[in-house]
């Protein structure tokens, strides 16, 4: 089998390795992929994701047998639609289904018309309005774009002028959500689906703020663990009960489903779960925690997506934890340099503790720099939540470069 990765980032370095693990890879491509994956897969770095034309003449050049997009941008802009139509078997939504993360105001929509639980809301297009529903309310808010923003289109803030500001800025290309503030703990459950089956993987948690005890802005994730030590079997069960089941139904009613990955971020509250967002794919860092504890062959499982044969596999998951932790550039969420020269220690060699590059490149004597935001991660393999996280912070010297920097305290909530 030969298979296709569309993307550059710690998620895509991370599908790539797994599928690497397969016995029945004969084949191994990243589009554009970066230094992480060329050491694993052969990079296509001028296949533009964004662009189906190059992906499919990518796939007929090489003979591609399987297409796994990664990031959320080409699924929202029809990639599966134009690689389905040209006979490639690719995993992932079809446009209109992209739109449950593409769009806040269809999700949010879709959740009411199904009965599945989320927050209140508001839908705002004019500043004006959104300035008088602010003077008349009196609960707290979370403000948030409507459309794709890369983990970083959401506003907490009791301040009035911060939130008219974001507010301005959002409105002059999007629409503006106003939800209902929702409290309790967050988690992520990815289901895999093949149209008509589908299965839960083991729930992740994202740490999205770039300070510690979950303050400062919100970043595209700062680290993630896995499994979720609070969420018990009760919880897990009421979840599915009242979350996904809903949501699954009203694909199926709607003609929504698709070949791929269902993301549901959750805050667990009081009164019981609550959908805070879907999104369409894997979540980043989550998958780099997540993929290491499955134990199944990789291929295997996205065969039986293509095939819709789900109800008939059998997937195993390890009984271990993991937890991930980013390096970032200096600067990030905001601007930061790139093309800075990253050093790596020798000699290590821990199959318990593995590095993911997200935002990499290779200059031309082969040496690795920085291309982005985030740009590593770095995960821990352990008994347990506390023997992961050693693992993984005793990983992170053996990766650096000039302004790096990385949260201390990821899972430490749940070390008590």
């Amino acid at each position: 089998m030969k298979v296709l990765v569309l993307g550059n980032g710690g998620r895509e370095h991370a599908l790539a390795w797994k599928f690497s693990q397969s016995t029945r890879i004969g084949g191994l491509f990243v589009a554009p992929g970066n230094a992480g994956t060329a050491e694993i897969a052969t990079n296509l770095p001028d296949v533009n994701p964004l662009k189906s034309r190059e992906v499919i003449a990518a796939c007929r050049e090489h003979k591609i047998d399987m297409v796994f997009v990664g990031p959320e941008e080409p699924l929202s802009l029809g990639i599966v639609d134009d690689l389905t139509a040209a006979g490639i078997p690719v995993i992932g939504p079809h446009r209109e289904a992209a739109r449950l993360e593409g769009s806040k105001s269809f999700a949010k929509a879709f959740m009411v018309r199904n009965g599945v639980p989320t927050a209140e809301y508001r839908e705002f297009t004019d500043l004006d309005d959104f300035r008088k529903y602010l003077k008349k309310n009196k609960t707290r808010i979370v403000l948030k774009k409507s459309g794709l923003a890369a983990g970083k289109g959401v506003l907490e803030s009791r301040d009035t002028e911060e939130m008219l500001g974001f507010a301005e800025r959002t409105l002059k290309n999007d629409v503006l959500v106003a939800e209902e503030f929702l409290e309790g703990y967050e988690t992520s459950i990815f289901a895999v689906c093949d149209g008509v089956n589908h299965l839960l993987l083991p729930p992740c948690m994202d740490f999205k703020k770039a300070g510690e005890g979950e303050t400062g802005p919100n970043t595209g994730g700062m680290g993630s663990i896995c499994p979720v030590p609070w969420l018990d079997a009760r919880v897990q069960e009421r979840i599915l009960r009242e979350i996904v089941e809903p949501t699954f139904a009203g694909l199926t009613k709607e003609n929504l489903v698709y070949r791929g990955i269902l993301y549901f971020g959750l805050m667990i509250t009081e009164a019981g779960p609550r959908v805070l967002e879907f999104n369409v794919r894997f979540g980043d860092p989550e998958t780099q925690a997540l993929l290491p504890l499955i134990t199944s062959d990789f291929a295997d499982l996205w065969d039986a997506v293509l095939a819709g044969t789900l109800d008939t596999l059998r997937l195993t998951i390890s009984d271990k934890a993991s937890l991930a932790v980013v390096l970032a550039a200096k600067g990030y969420p905001e601007k930061y340099r790139k093309r800075v020269p990253v050093l790596f220690a020798r000699g290590h060699d821990d199959r318990n503790m593995l590095v993911f590059h997200a935002s990499t490149v290779l200059d031309e004597k082969g040496k690795v720099l920085t291309n982005g935001g985030r740009c590593f991660t770095v995960v821990g393999i352990g008994k347990d939540i506390y023997e992961a996280a050693d693992k993984a912070y005793s990983g992170v010297p053996n990766v650096t470069f000039n302004g790096s920097w990385y949260r201390k305290d990821i899972g430490r909530n749940f070390m008590t």
